[in-house]
């Protein structure tokens, strides 16, 4: 049976010529190779391309008979310092420039590197987002270069000089991030580095813990503004548990696991990380890192209720970030008092509070001026100031876009949900809520997906869904419930007369149903839900897909919709983890569902969950 380019095969063809670069030899290599392999096993064992790739026809030039001919042959043309320094720039995983060449293969490295590029060895330079021309060395010259580094045993030495050229970049993007000012270009460069400082950050794991803390306190705020903290929170925490407790870097990686937990809402989590902080260094003299971290755990506390305790350590906060003259310490207290009053029902106070923190006269990091921003339009909002806050809010998204912080855009989108549902904007709050729950999805934003299920619960309310909306707002207070948060009395003041209306239209039964659905979601997949119901135009019948299941590939679907992992599915049905995935390959194939959001999608529309 001879291979058929075809609709299932195309895109890991195009996978296998991009890994190859698209070398015209190695792809004719690898054509040769696919009968006996197939196109997926021949990706998986890329790595060994060398050993792998290599001709039967032996009338071939030397050169042309295998990868590694080729690749040998153009080294063999070169000088010798032109090896070292092709050897050394092999140790970069993406674009570098001609000075990070330099800081990695030594003086006189720039000439040489010109010579590599019209040797075909280095792609020609071309702009990277920070606007440095970057050179680039193909997948397949990089693995022959990386074996001859260890081939010449420099490979050791070469990733040490490495990543201290990646911290040194890291720190000095850092102190831009620290500003408004200089955010948009730090981010940036750090966007450009992005593969050579992930691969630093990986070795140092391995084998510098000292690194692994600067380098991971130090790469949080982009890790914040790009949407990945979340996804960086093991990270932290092995970086935090090989430091000694009370040093500075302890102390900076325990605050960014506690804005991490608490974004992500778990919130006993977060509180443990400030908490921690407190106690390790709450009777030395005062201190930035103290500031933040009393400032995040009176968020933390206003979360679970506990409005005094919470307004206490805002004070503390607000009163040692004036000591020390550290305004962005300031701006995060002053928002964190904001809320209390807000929690409190003292509105007047919450938008003083606020605007003071948005008048702080410094060049604080963005990401703090823009989470002022936030909360001024929050307090505004439930003021009645509708004007002001909409103004507030479409700025501050504006400012958000522009730098990329995809953790405040989605909190700002839910926000003009709010304003836009108020103003009657139906519409447009269902394709900003559907922006923010996509980013929220994204970045690990719990507190987003949660506040978004409670616009969605109100948008489905004003246009006649009241099933859906009952559902959405019983899956927000199970979810509150389970994460132990306390509701502001405003908004459940709020909720209280559509939440009535919404049970009277449907009747005692039917709104119990609504109700026990969605008490029964997960997170994920209430806010699948909610983001199929902000689908625009009509859906597909979910029932021709669900026909060709079997009764257990449904009970397979269903328990992906529920949030299962295939290890807890194949432990609640008693099968192996391979027969799981099994099942689920036949369902992707009979549904055209290939992501488990797809598969939570279908079980919703069928009724499952």
């Amino acid at each position: 049976m001879r291979f058929a380019l075809e609709g299932e095969t195309g895109p890991a063809v195009a996978r296998l010529v991009a890994r190859l670069d698209g070398m015209p030899l190695a792809i004719e290599l690898a054509a040769a190779r696919v009968e006996a392999l197939g196109v997926a096993q021949l990706l998986d064992r890329l790595d060994d391309r060398f050993g792998l790739l290599v001709a039967g026809d032996r009338l071939a030039a030397g050169r042309q008979r295998s990868l590694a001919a080729t690749a040998e042959w153009s080294y063999q043309l070169l000088d010798e310092q032109e090896r070292r320094v092709f050897r050394a720039v092999s140790v970069f995983p993406g674009p570098f420039t001609l000075a990070a060449a330099e800081a990695v293969a030594g003086d006189g490295a720039g000439p040489v590197v010109l010579r590599l590029v019209d040797c075909s060895l280095l792609v020609p330079p071309q702009a990277g987002p920070d606007g440095r021309s970057r050179y680039v060395m193909l997948e397949t010259l990089r693995a022959y270069g990386a074996g001859q580094l260890a081939a010449a045993g420099e490979q050791e030495a070469a990733a040490v000089v490495l990543a201290g050229y990646a911290l040194r970049v890291a720190e000095q993007a850092a102190a831009g991030l620290q500003t408004s000012s200089g955010e948009a270009a730090a981010a940036r460069r750090l966007d450009a580095d992005e593969a050579t400082v992930r691969q630093v950050l990986a070795w140092a794991m391995d084998h510098d813990g000292a690194m692994t803390l600067r380098l991971a306190v130090t790469l949080a705020p982009w890790w914040l503004l790009r949407g990945r903290l979340a996804g960086e929170y093991a990270v932290l925490r092995e970086a935090a548990g090989g430091a000694e407790v009370g040093s500075d870097g302890w102390c900076a990686a325990q605050f960014w696991l506690g804005e991490t937990a608490r974004y992500s809402t778990d919130t006993a989590a977060a509180l443990g990380h400030y908490t921690a902080v407190r106690d390790a260094i709450g009777d030395r003299p005062p201190s930035r890192a103290l500031a933040d971290c009393l400032a995040g755990r009176s968020v933390t506390l206003l979360n679970l209720g506990r409005i005094p305790e919470a307004a206490d350590e805002g004070r503390r906060a607000l009163a040692m970030a004036r000591e020390l003259d550290y305004p962005a310490g300031e701006a995060l207290a002053l928002t964190s008092l904001s809320i209390a009053a807000y929690d409190a029902d003292d509105l007047g106070s919450a938008v003083q509070l606020a605007r003071q923190a948005g008048h702080i006269p410094a060049d604080i990091p963005g990401w703090i001026a823009r989470w002022c921003s936030y909360i001024l339009t929050m307090v505004l909002t439930d003021a009645g100031d509708l004007a002001a806050a909409e103004r507030i809010c479409a700025a501050g998204l504006a400012r958000s876009r522009d730098a990329g912080d995809l953790w405040t855009q989605a909190r700002l989108l839910i926000r003009m949900v709010i304003l836009d549902e108020q103003a009657g904007r139906a519409s447009d709050a269902a394709a900003y809520l559907r922006e923010g729950l996509q980013i929220a999805g994204r970045t690990g934003g719990g507190w987003e997906l949660l506040n978004g299920l409670d616009c969605c619960g109100y948008l489905c309310a004003t246009t006649g869904r009241c099933a859906e909306a009952l559902t959405l707002w019983a899956a927000l207070a199970a979810l509150k419930r389970h994460e132990g948060f306390t509701e502001p009395p405003a908004e459940a003041r709020r909720r209280h007369e559509p939440l009535r209306e919404a049970r009277q239209a449907l009747g005692p039964a039917r709104a119990r149903t609504a109700e026990e659905r969605g008490a029964a979601m997960s997170l994920d997949t209430a806010a699948e839900y909610a983001l199929m119901l902000t689908t625009p135009g009509p859906q597909p019948p979910a029932a021709p897909a669900l026909e060709k299941l079997s009764a257990r590939e449904q009970e397979l679907v269903t328990l992906v919709a529920h949030g299962r992992t295939d290890a807890q599915i194949a432990a609640q049905l008693f099968i192996s983890v391979r027969t799981v995935s099994t099942h689920l390959d036949r369902v992707r194939d009979k549904t055209g569902c290939r992501r488990r959001a797809d598969l939570t999608r279908l079980a919703l529309s069928a009724g499952l969950v």
